[in-house]
């Protein structure tokens, strides 16, 4: 397997893992806050291309139904601009619940609610990445 960017794509904030070079264990890199809609998409591309990744897991929102509300049809046009962009696999995977957990994990480490804001992020970007790596050891997703 090999090296791959997280990314959990919010309203406000992008949260960005990133997997060791072996594709085994995920960690959180970063929270970029977004001033304007094409932010995300310069900032991820410039992340990408320093990170020595392969390919780009984009947190996939889906309704707890299965079903696609705009967060989930946000994240597939954010998806088909970042392949456009990087010419690289970039896989949509199944976030629902990972901010939730995330909350979670934070909030049983004791963190306190304004450190739980810039931090959630990314370790929900950790997550859901971590999910994906766990899904596809031994095989190659690429």
């Amino acid at each position: 397997m090999s090296r791959w960017l997280g990314i959990d794509l919010g309203e406000k904030r992008v949260g960005i893992a990133i997997s060791d070079p072996d594709g085994f264990l995920a960690s959180s890199r970063e929270v970029c806050e977004l001033k304007h809609p094409n932010e995300a998409l310069n900032r991820v591309v410039e992340v990408f291309r320093a990170s020595g990744a392969s390919g780009v897991v984009v947190g996939h929102p889906l309704n707890m139904d299965g079903s696609h509300g705009p967060a989930a049809q946000k994240a597939e046009t954010f998806a088909t601009a970042l392949k456009e962009k990087l010419g690289v696999p970039v896989r949509l995977w199944d976030e629902r619940l990972t901010t939730k957990a995330a909350h979670n994990v934070m909030i049983e480490a004791g963190a306190r609610r304004e450190k739980r804001r810039g931090v959630v992020d990314k370790l929900a970007a950790q997550l859901m990445l971590q999910s994906f790596l766990d899904a596809h050891s031994g095989t190659p997703p690429l």
